[in-house]
């Protein structure tokens, strides 16, 4: 059973960036998980970022943070990033990593809370 830790959430102003990191701790073996990253503002739905696979070769974005966001991942560290810039208000969320398991993202972290405001 993995759990994962995110940090680097905080405030900043629009057009600025973010590094979120996930770290993951894995207590039975050394399991390297695809991981998605999500958030959720208040009032909306869970929202899918992006995804790499577990050896990092492969990753995916949704249309609202294709090429402003980059996710990346130390295999040796087991730490998943989420590299955020030109961050805009409708940013503002508690973003989320996930561990996916048989096609599931079936471990969470607790979130951590960005907000973009002037």
């Amino acid at each position: 059973q993995a759990q994962l830790e995110e940090s680097g959430g905080g405030s900043v102003q629009p057009g600025g960036s973010l590094r979120l990191s996930c770290a993951v701790s894995e207590r039975t073996s050394n399991t390297y998980y695809d991981m998605g990253w999500f958030r959720q503002a208040p009032g909306k739905e869970r929202e899918f970022l992006a995804h790499i696979s577990a050896g990092g070769g492969i990753t995916s974005y949704s249309d609202s943070v294709k090429g402003r966001f980059t996710i990346s991942r130390d295999n040796i560290k087991n730490t998943v990033f989420l590299q955020m810039n030109s961050l805009k208000p409708d940013d503002t969320a508690v973003y989320y990593c996930a561990a996916r398991v048989l096609g599931q993202y079936q471990y969470w972290g607790q979130g951590t809370q960005v907000t973009v405001s002037s």
